[in-house]
């Protein structure tokens, strides 16, 4: 699920920190950099992990600040394909189940790879899973906050823009995630942790 990503960066000190660590400015300054972003191909970028190479500072003429060239790892959020992974309901829709990590929020298991046969409840807002117990027919519900296991079936990185344009020269958010994982339950243990307790 977490992967150690190296990277090279080069990294900008501003003169109001030359009295500091520089080792402590070049973590703080990644960190803030790259904790929580999605960098596209490679992953949601979680803390950085160590240093492995600081290299000479430099300053440009006319500038103040010094550019030292660094090579770092960082704790990248990235699961491999077909990977268990468990998570929480966080909701469900018409389209499918969303699912949280708690720090990643962006799993949505699509209608498709729900356990058959499935309804949506409109009343409920709820995924019904129609369990057929040798003939004898049981409701188990999908509730958000359940715990639910999933198999990754497949990830999505998108270009996001900050906003679009509307006809009235107003800006509206766009919807765009940059980092989507589809996941899938249309197998047996997979779905909700307590159908299968007991079992």
């Amino acid at each position: 699920m977490f992967v150690l990503t190296e990277f090279e960066d080069i990294v900008k000190i501003n003169p109001s920190l030359f009295s500091h660590d520089l080792e402590q400015s070049i973590v703080e300054f990644l960190n803030k950099k790259l904790a929580n972003k999605v960098v596209p191909n490679i992953g949601l970028c979680i803390v950085l992990f160590d240093l492995l190479e600081i290299g000479d500072s430099f300053i440009f003429p006319g500038e103040g600040s010094h550019h030292t060239k660094v090579t770092y790892r960082f704790v990248v959020f990235r699961p491999f394909m077909n990977e268990l992974i468990t998570g929480k309901i966080k909701s469900c829709s018409p389209e499918g189940v969303q699912v949280t990590l708690g720090f990643f929020d962006d799993i949505q298991i699509p209608t498709a790879c729900l356990q058959h046969p499935s309804r949506f409840d409109e009343d409920e807002q709820v995924w019904i899973w129609e369990y057929d117990n040798q003939g004898s027919n049981h409701s188990l519900f999908m509730d958000v906050g359940e715990k639910i296991k999933f198999r990754v079936a497949s990830e999505m990185f998108m270009e996001t823009s900050p906003d679009v344009k509307t006809s009235e020269n107003k800006s509206i958010p766009e919807n765009k995630v940059p980092y989507l994982l589809l996941g899938s339950i249309n197998e047996p243990g997979l779905g909700v942790a307590k159908w299968w307790d007991g079992m």
